[in-house]
């Protein structure tokens, strides 16, 4: 049986993580028995918890709110899950990164030694796009308040446009942004909006009824949109080549692409782009030689960025 003080901790823990405990499964969790957890239970009260006990054939315990609540107490994991989603908050654009520097040297402040040295050798470095604009927290709860509450919000987006009506659905993270993916109800289409553009307006209109996402998966949504569909699904355009290279060269490069080795030094290539011109320049970074398998549209596309190319080229060599 774990010593009395880590045993508090971890009934203290269970509490916290959920709002109804039974008696018997907190002690077959605690690996103690019922008897041993109501004993800890009056103890965690006598340090100014306020545990409620449920009435009835199986009981329980609740942890319950008051202003008199004292200062929660958390695991070695959960201390570290803290402490590693604080640095990672500076990753996400959300605009918090000074508050979550504050808020993980607190934490760090109280942590035992052990665990401080867990923290420290862990770092992570956010590389911020210099073309990406932050997005405030007070934009991200507005947006997220809208979609849990599922009212009508308005906001302002484009300079001069008139304002935005939409119902708001899910807000999402894609490649270091924030989005909001909504049903816009002045065009009558779903549509995905930076977060970073978004000015929300008050008061939020009325309630709606939920719609059904397009496909009912979100990352697949948002993916096909990205991908340059009108929803989930596969790329616009895709296409088959052979390369001169060997297949372990090509795939950690080759993305959601299929790579099948054809010999030492050839590998088939199917990849998918947002247009046949960005599936030709996406297939020439491989910097080896290409032979087209087909369709016919990626064949067009080689020789009409050959042309561009074979002008610029040109260019270059007059104006040197």
């Amino acid at each position: 049986m774990p010593k009395t003080s880590a045993r508090l901790l971890a009934l203290l823990s269970l509490l916290q993580a959920r709002r109804d405990w039974p008696g018997a499964l907190l002690a077959k969790r605690l690996d103690i028995s019922q008897r041993t957890v109501r004993r800890d239970v009056d103890r965690l009260r006598e340090l100014g918890y306020p545990i409620v006990a449920a009435k009835g054939p199986d009981g329980g315990y609740r942890l319950g709110a008051g202003a008199d609540l004292p200062p929660l107490l958390f695991d070695d994991e959960q201390a570290v899950a803290i402490a590693v989603a604080l640095q990672v908050a500076a990753t996400t654009g959300a605009g918090v990164e000074e508050a979550a520097a504050r808020a993980l040297n607190t934490v760090r402040q109280v942590m035992p030694a052990r665990l401080r040295h867990r923290i420290d050798t862990f770092r992570v470095t956010a590389v911020a796009r210099s073309s990406t604009a932050p997005v405030t927290g007070e934009v991200l709860v507005a947006l997220s308040a809208a979609v849990h509450a599922g009212e009508v919000l308005r906001f302002d987006y484009s300079p001069g446009s008139p304002p935005r009506r939409v119902e708001p659905h899910h807000l999402v993270t894609w490649g270091g942004r924030w989005y909001l993916v909504a049903w816009d109800l002045d065009r009558d289409d779903w549509r995905t909006f930076r977060a970073d553009r978004i000015s929300p307006r008050v008061p939020t209109g009325p309630r709606f009824p939920p719609r059904e996402l397009p496909g009912g998966d979100v990352a697949a949504f948002v993916a096909g949109r990205f991908r340059g569909t009108d929803g989930p699904g596969d790329w616009p355009c895709r296409g088959e080549v052979v390369l001169a290279l060997p297949a372990e060269e090509v795939t950690p490069f080759a993305g959601d692409g299929l790579v099948e080795a054809l010999g030492q030094d050839r590998c088939r290539l199917v990849l998918g782009s947002w247009s046949w011109a960005g599936l030709a320049a996406a297939i020439g970074r491989f910097d080896a030689d290409v032979e087209v398998v087909g369709p016919a549209e990626l064949r067009a596309a080689f020789a009409h960025l050959a042309r561009r190319y074979a002008r610029a080229a040109r260019s270059s060599t007059a104006t040197s």
